[in-house]
């Protein structure tokens, strides 16, 4: 597996972090998008790296047109020397209408229909064909050349999809490069859900399982000694419990036969009962969605969670884990019987 980290989207302190997640040996570094843009860090991410892949996890495509994505994906990928990799997601209705203020659709059908847009645009860009792009969600045929941004070596960025339902991960196995689960899942949704019915697009498009990298942030509670775990453990119930309130993930729980828990989390938030809603996220759901274990444990427990299911896992450790420990755990994580943290 390759070992991402997460980028802070403060921009003050993104060289420093991007610096160290390079020098501790992750393999890239994941910028989100919450309460700041998520490309601009990738620039300072970019200039202060060498080797680690740089990239959104995710950027909200439906926020943007894909004229604007492409070309702010055609610049990281000239800078970073072709090392971005964008990620895009849908969101939610609620956000797209009511936060961006943006036309909701069919979100897998216009999913689809985007990332296809970007490969044409690039396409016109790398090769000087003409701009043909229809759809029923983008229109693109218009580029006269002094909008064609300067060429570069280093190819097309990738595009990885983020995706929880059959519909929208098949569609990321029939058109992109990867696929973003999100962390809300388990290993036994990831095995009887998402890998089927990504091989499944795969299939359809005839491609192989290799054209398509599968990445999973992993939800992690450690720490040096118990209490620490125990603390780290009590955040992730109440982190549980945010995600399991909301309707678009109710799948994973019913899986487990835990579907009726999402109703009745659903109603505490909308009581503003945030503390009651981690006290109902038992010690069954919790080691089911997070691995619980100390730092000298937790590259076994993470292998357990995602071998053979993932080919990329996102592994946040403690902000105050010293540098050689991290880089013990991650090796430990790629290696069975490598050294072990200390």
């Amino acid at each position: 597996m390759r070992i991402d980290g997460g980028l802070p989207s403060v921009l003050a302190q993104v060289p420093a972090a991007a610096g160290a997640l390079e020098r501790q040996g992750y393999d890239g570094a994941w910028c989100g998008e919450v309460n700041h843009d998520p490309f601009l860090p990738l620039v300072l991410a970019a200039e202060h790296t060498s080797r680690i892949e740089i990239g959104t996890c995710i950027a909200v495509a439906f926020a943007r047109n894909p004229m604007s994505v492409a070309q702010l994906g055609w610049d990281l990928q000239s800078y970073s020397g072709g090392r971005f990799v964008l990620g895009l997601g849908s969101q939610v209705r609620p956000h797209i209408e009511k936060r961006f203020g943006m036309p909701w659709g069919k979100p897998v059908s216009q999913m689809r229909e985007f990332i296809l847009a970007l490969r044409t645009i690039w396409e016109s860009w790398r090769d000087g064909t003409p701009l043909r792009f229809e759809g029923e969600y983008y229109t693109h045929t218009l580029m006269t050349p002094m909008f064609v941004p300067e060429p570069h070596p280093h190819g097309d960025p990738r595009i990885f999809g983020a995706a929880v339902g059959a519909a929208m991960t098949r569609m990321c196995g029939e058109v992109a490069d990867g696929v973003h689960t999100h962390a809300f899942t388990t290993r036994r949704y990831l095995q009887e859900a998402t890998l089927p019915a990504l091989l499944d697009g795969v299939t359809r498009a005839g491609r192989d399982r290799g054209d398509i990298q599968v990445c999973c942030p992993a939800f992690v509670a450690t720490g040096r000694g118990d209490a620490e775990v125990e603390a780290a453990a009590d955040a992730m119930r109440q982190r549980i419990a945010f995600y399991g309130s909301t309707p678009a993930y109710r799948a994973v729980l019913d899986l487990h036969g835990w579907g009726d828990l999402q109703p009745e989390l659903r109603a505490l938030s909308l009581r503003g009962e945030w503390a009651a809603m981690g006290g109902l996220v038992d010690d069954e759901i919790l080691d089911a969605f997070v691995v619980v274990a100390p730092l000298d444990t937790l590259a076994d427990r993470v292998r357990d969670r995602f071998e053979g299911v993932v080919d990329r896992v996102m592994l946040t450790l403690p902000p105050a884990t010293p540098a050689e420990t991290a880089g013990a755990v991650l090796e430990a994580v790629r290696a069975p019987g490598a050294a072990r943290s200390s």
